[in-house]
């Protein structure tokens, strides 16, 4: 009996170490971020680590545990209208498992005067499109809203401010309220670009884009329902 009592005990602790053991196990999280969008998401005129998605991708870093990692792939580039992002997210082969996607599209079919029920028809498409590259859920999803190039040199040379701002209102409108309709998040950053006049370390050196500060701005009203998103 003094033998069978020594095993149970001997037995009850090496269950306790295995368990012990067990739970300081962490196994490492591999977070993706997938930013798409145009000259506003790639960052024309700042450098490469100074756009809002490698600011984003940085910051986020600092909020999870040392072992895990974040990587970002950004579909963008100067000039595009939600048509030319359309073609190309078709033309690349992403993968669906993104645990963040960041929509910011539109100032250039406002700028190229394309149709307005254009955007109308393909920014719910490229949301959905969204939905699917952000693991089928919607909840995994970014929307930016789209600065306002009339508060900088190059808007007030265009000669053209006050209709590119109303312009760009109804553009955000319109995506504002089919993310409230659709429970998807939307942050407004359009507001921090209009004080580019006052404050002209807003807009980079071309005169037209948004500079460092100013993505680093967009950024602190992203990053926390982003810390949100990866939970």
């Amino acid at each position: 009996m003094k033998k069978l009592g020594l095993i149970v005990i001997l037995l009850i602790v090496v269950f306790s170490c295995r368990v012990n053991d067990d739970q300081q196990i962490t196994i490492p999280k591999s977070y993706k971020i997938l930013a798409l969008g145009d000259s506003y998401t790639i960052g024309q005129s700042v450098c490469e680590t100074c756009r809002f998605p490698e600011q984003l991708k940085d910051s986020l870093i600092t909020k999870i545990s040392r072992q895990d990692t974040i990587s970002l792939k950004v579909i963008a580039q100067t000039g595009w209208t939600t048509t030319n992002l359309k073609s190309a997210i078709n033309n690349e082969n992403l993968s669906n498992d993104n645990d963040i996607v960041t929509l910011l599209i539109g100032v250039n079919n406002q700028f190229q005067s394309k149709p307005f029920s254009l955007y109308e028809e393909e920014f719910p498409e490229l949301v959905t499109t969204a939905t699917t590259l952000a693991n089928g859920n919607q909840n995994n999803i970014i929307v930016v809203s789209i600065p306002d190039y009339a508060y900088t040199p190059f808007g007030q040379g265009f000669g053209l401010s006050e209709t590119t701002t109303e312009e760009i209102n109804m553009y955000n409108a319109f995506a504002e309220n089919y993310c409230a309709i659709n429970n998807i998040t939307f942050i407004n950053i359009t507001d921090i670009t209009r004080n580019g006049l006052i404050n002209t370390n807003l807009v980079a050196s071309d005169g037209l884009h948004p500079s460092e500060l100013a993505y680093t701005m967009f950024v602190e009203r992203i990053l926390p329902v982003a810390i949100e998103k990866i939970r």
